[in-house]
């Protein structure tokens, strides 16, 4: 026997899944969507923990649109709004943003739209909320939940930290009976405890989803050219395909997209340093345009909607794992096959390790920084599998994913303790007997016994330990400098990045400590392309036959999305387009049963898109 409150769930879940079906296009939900929305519906607060691709979104929106009034969602991604209200409205939903980027007429509509009901959902930048005009607009209207979006932004220690989100607990005191979600798709448990004290929803009911994200291979490389790396990267697994590739500095993104260009690859830069208008334009190429490559700092990338990003790559070390994961989530939004590229090497250690030492702030300001390092260090140094590393750094168990390159090409760890020893007795003769500090570059040519015009010039073919180090080459040692340094077993001081040694460096050297150093396989090469320029990768999982029809249909969907204004993913995601490919619908009714045509699409795009399948030519 069912009580009355069991027929008030069911008829709101009843209500939850129309709207998923008529309005998103998908019969089912996925993970925990069902048991989130239902709570939101039901007025409860919520805090969400879910990978990107995961469905965060529709966790608010369906609430949103279930509940009377308007959803307002707060998020900082001012530069995405226009995309993601324009991916709302696609859908038939009734979706609206206020930011500074809007002139006077334009912002007295979208608070006209709000205060006389006319919106589903409402956008805002968590600045506008500590303007008194916007908290009296929403003071005129119903408002049917508060969804706080990138949630981490809130966090001190988190990787990307915005003072006005610290202002979004008041949301509560002031609309106490309004339900709140907050959701992120990365976060430590420290992180996700910060985020529940700052944003008083330590009371909420908590949803933390796995972040394994499976379809994502994740690869590390040693750096050996690394501009050079990443065109065989792209030329060989990823010709044609939408990718970023993420540099430390302004002068790295502009030299890479450069060259990038130079070699054939559609590419454009992305960093602070530009003018707002041309960052402007080559996001919105980005998000527009198929098969462009974004190369860029940080600045560049949260909340990216764009589903079909096949590529991420990291020419230099990020300072985080949460940062290396939060930007390597951006690829295969979709869930198709996509690859996360890292390309490491000592000089990045030994950079980081700098910028830490000339942080501003205090000392426990730079332990957190330091510890942020070392963690994405040993992500690098592992010998174990990338994914069960990565996920046990968020508190989550796995298992071997049989998708990465340490499972894939497994690699060896060598008993490094004499490489290790010998290394830190030279830096320690330098200091003891020449009372100077050099760098890396220096250590191994005395290792190597090389007598180089410095070397003769200080004397130093003249050390005992001149020479004692030919039993491995220079990438060898830059090798054990690079893993000596992420253990701690060796520091970098000064501007110049000398090698000092540490607190436990003594253990080593006295044979009380065994020093366990990776060694990287060799990998097998790839095979080259044949003749002539590099074709697209093959679409995962559609046979050969569909191929033609996916690509037609994708240049239908370029041209219509031009035509509207609008990124491509806007009318149809891939994923979408692949299944239609793969079993062609002859008739209306059979292009609706397909995942991701709701009803507002197919009226919009079915004709077009039908007379599209049936015109081979165009």
């Amino acid at each position: 026997m069912t009580s009355p409150g069991d027929d008030h769930v069911d008829h709101e879940t009843d209500d939850a899944l129309r709207v998923l079906g008529k309005v998103f296009g998908y019969d089912s939900f996925r993970g925990e969507q069902r048991e989130i929305i239902e709570h939101v519906v039901g007025g409860g607060d919520a805090l969400v923990l879910m990978p990107t691709g995961g469905g965060k979104s529709l966790c608010y929106q369906i609430p949103a649109l279930v509940r009377p009034g308007v959803g307002v969602v707060v998020s900082p991604l001012i530069a995405l709004m226009q995309d993601q209200v324009d991916a709302l409205r696609a859908a038939g939903v009734r979706a609206g943003f206020l930011n500074s980027t809007q002139d006077l007429d334009e912002r007295r509509l979208v608070e006209a739209e709000f205060a006389a009901g006319e919106l589903d959902l409402l956008y805002l930048a968590p600045e506008r909320l500590r303007v008194e005009s916007t908290l009296q607009l929403l003071q005129r209207g119903t408002i049917s939940l508060f969804a706080i979006d990138e949630a981490h932004c809130v966090a001190q220690w988190g990787h990307d930290f915005r003072p006005d989100y610290l202002q979004l607990s008041t949301l509560h005191e002031r609309w106490p009976d309004v339900p709140r979600i907050a959701l992120t798709a990365t976060a430590t448990r420290a992180t996700h405890a910060e985020i529940a004290t700052r944003l008083n929803l330590t009371g909420a009911r908590h949803f933390v989803a796995s972040f394994d994200r499976p379809n994502i291979q994740y690869r590390i490389a040693p750096k050996n050219e690394p501009k050079r790396q990443l065109l065989e990267l792209i030329r060989g697994e990823h010709p044609g395909d939408a990718g970023i590739v993420y540099c430390l500095s302004r002068a790295s993104v502009e030299k890479t997209a450069a060259f990038l260009v130079e070699n054939g690859i559609d590419a454009v830069p992305y960093h602070a340093g530009l003018d707002a208008r041309t960052r402007a334009e080559n996001q919105a190429r980005f998000l527009r345009e198929d098969g462009l490559v974004v190369v860029a700092t940080i600045a560049f990338g949260m909340g990216i909607d764009k589903p079909d990003v096949r590529f991420v790559a990291h020419l230099d070390l990020p300072k985080s794992v949460e940062g290396y994961y939060q930007e390597t989530g951006r690829a295969g939004r979709d869930g198709l096959p996509s690859t996360a590229w890292l390309a490491y090497g000592l000089q990045d250690v030994v950079q980081q390790r700098k910028m830490i030492d000339g942080s501003e702030g205090d000392a426990e300001h730079r332990r957190r920084l330091a510890a942020h390092l070392d963690a994405m260090l040993a992500l690098c140094e592992t010998v174990e599998c990338r994914r069960v590393r990565l996920l046990a750094y968020f508190g989550q168990e796995s298992t071997a994913c049989g998708n990465c390159d340490t499972c894939l090409s497994p690699p060896k760890s060598w008993d490094g303790t004499i490489a290790a020893q010998k290394l830190l007795s030279t830096v320690v003769r330098l200091k003891r007997e020449r009372n100077q500090k050099f760098g890396a570059g220096q250590i191994i040519d005395i290792l190597l016994g090389r007598k180089t015009a410095k070397v003769i010039q200080f004397d130093h073919d003249a050390l005992s330990v001149f020479g004692i180090g030919t039993e491995l080459n220079e990438s060898q040692w830059r090798g054990v400098v690079r893993q000596l340094l992420a253990q701690g077993l060796l520091a970098v001081e000064g501007d110049y990045g000398t090698l000092v040694l540490t607190d436990t460096s003594a253990d080593v050297l006295g044979g009380r400590r065994e020093v366990l150093l990776r060694s990287e396989p060799e990998r097998p090469a790839r095979a080259a392309k044949s003749g002539g320029a590099a074709k697209r990768a093959p679409v995962a999982d559609l046979p050969e036959e569909a191929l033609p029809v996916f690509e037609r249909l994708r240049a239908w969907r370029a041209a219509t999305a031009k035509e509207q204004g609008v990124p491509a993913y806007v009318i149809f995601h891939d994923a979408t387009l692949r299944q239609i490919a793969a079993a062609p619908p002859a008739t209306l009714a059979e292009l609706g049963g397909v995942s991701g045509v709701g009803e507002n699409k197919l009226a919009k795009y079915g004709e077009a898109l039908l007379a599209a399948l049936a015109n081979p030519e165009p």
